[in-house]
Formats: structure tokens, sequence, C-alpha cells
């Protein structure tokens, strides 16, 4: 049964983003905010589909969620984490990798809503890049989202944290808002099935600007790692 009820929620989920991504192509004629009303609408119908494979999605430390400039460092379990950042920050700037910003659509409304496209193999000039183009972002109140790991983790695994955000930490000057959850118990890296339970993304104290680099990757690992770990407990 879950097998049978994980395919319906996959097949609804490719569905419903082909539709909403084809049909509103005409945004990306219009302002940047439509396109973010756009993001919040397809998200919400990505977690509103997820009961159909017995998942019901929490949002925990709303008061947390910022409405202004910050970097968001969530954990990185699975691509729900990406959805749901879409779902819930008012104004999201990823940090992609390039080969993304080819996929025809999601490409464009990346595009459009300001995501800073990287190439990881770029080393300093990436870094210099993000670092100016994420200036730029706040200058429009956005929330730059940047994966402290840089990719995927298995729930669990040894966590690998990389210096990038702690450069962008430094540079922009702006707090960061770290963001835990075990939603890759539910919603595995790999594959079509999706385990019954309660996801939960939790946005958590924001760290301060100014503190010492090693102090502040301390902070960072240790608020996500150990609520992370408690929420994979459930």
């Amino acid at each position: 049964m879950t097998a049978v009820r994980s395919l319906a929620y996959v097949a609804l989920f490719y569905l419903w983003t082909a539709v909403v991504a084809v049909l509103a192509t005409p945004i990306l004629l219009g302002p940047r905010r439509w396109t973010f009303a756009l993001f919040h609408f397809w998200g919400r119908g990505v977690v509103g589909m997820l009961p159909i494979c017995g998942i019901r999605v929490e949002v925990r430390g709303r008061e947390f969620i910022p409405s202004g400039p910050a970097l968001v460092a969530p954990k990185h379990q699975c691509m729900l984490d990406v959805f749901a950042q879409f779902t819930w920050l008012p104004r999201t700037a990823f940090v992609m990798k390039k080969e993304l910003a080819w996929i025809p659509w999601f490409g464009w409304y990346a595009a459009k809503s300001g995501a800073i496209v990287i190439d990881r193999e770029g080393a300093s000039k990436t870094m210099r890049q993000v670092i100016r183009e994420g200036k730029e972002r706040f200058t429009r109140g956005q929330q730059v989202v940047i994966f402290p790991e840089g990719t995927r983790k298995a729930p669990g695994a040894p966590p690998d944290y990389k210096p990038g955000i702690a450069a962008l930490y430094r540079e922009l000057d702006v707090p960061v808002y770290p963001v835990a959850t075990n939603a890759g118990v539910h919603w595995p890296a790999h594959g079509f099935k999706r385990v019954p339970g309660v996801i939960v993304f939790e946005y958590l104290e924001p760290i301060p600007p100014g503190l010492k680099r090693a102090e502040f990757m301390r902070i960072l690992e240790e608020r996500i790692e150990t609520r992370s770990r408690e929420l994979m407990s459930l």
C-alpha cells in the first residue's frame, strides 16, 4: 500500500509541476513578485498533496522565518528541503549549481527570481560572485538560501559543512537563519518511496553577524545537527 500511495503522489507531483510551470509561463514577462507568488502557490500544492502518501508537514519556529535580507542555511537531506523554502520564505534567492539553470522552465523561473547560479569548480572566483550577487539580492530584500553542506546528506550521515557559508557570513554581515529537518527520513534522496509520518521543518534562532569564523561554524553546525537528530527520532 505504501508503494502505491507513493507512486500516486509522485505522479501527481510531476503533473502538478508541469501544469503550473507551463500555464504560468506568461508570469516570466511580469514583475519579480509574480514569480515569488507562483513559488508559494506551487510549493503549497507540493506540500498539500503529501497526505496522499501518509505524510504530514509541520513548520516550527515561524517567529524565526526572516521577512527581510538574511542568509538562510537549511539542512539538506532531500529535494523537499528546497520546495519548503519556496513555500515559506517570502523572497528566495537560491545559490544553485549551473547545471540546474539549463532545465527548461525551472531554470527560467530561477533566473527570474534572482537565483545565484554558480560553477562549483570556480573556487575563489565563484565565492566572489556569490558575495557580489548576494549583496545585490539583499538590496531587494531577498533571503539568500545556501545549503551549508553543499549537497544532500542521508539522515544520520556525518556532517560536512563547507567554508563557503562562513565567507558569506563575514562579507555580507547579516544574520544567518539555520533550518533543521527530518525530511530525508520520509522523502529519501533517491527512489519514489515516501515513508508515512511527520516531516518537520524548524527555523532556529538566527546567528547574529560579527562572530569569528570558527565560532560561527561551530554554532551553525551544532544548532542544525543537534535539532535535526532530535527531529529524526520523532
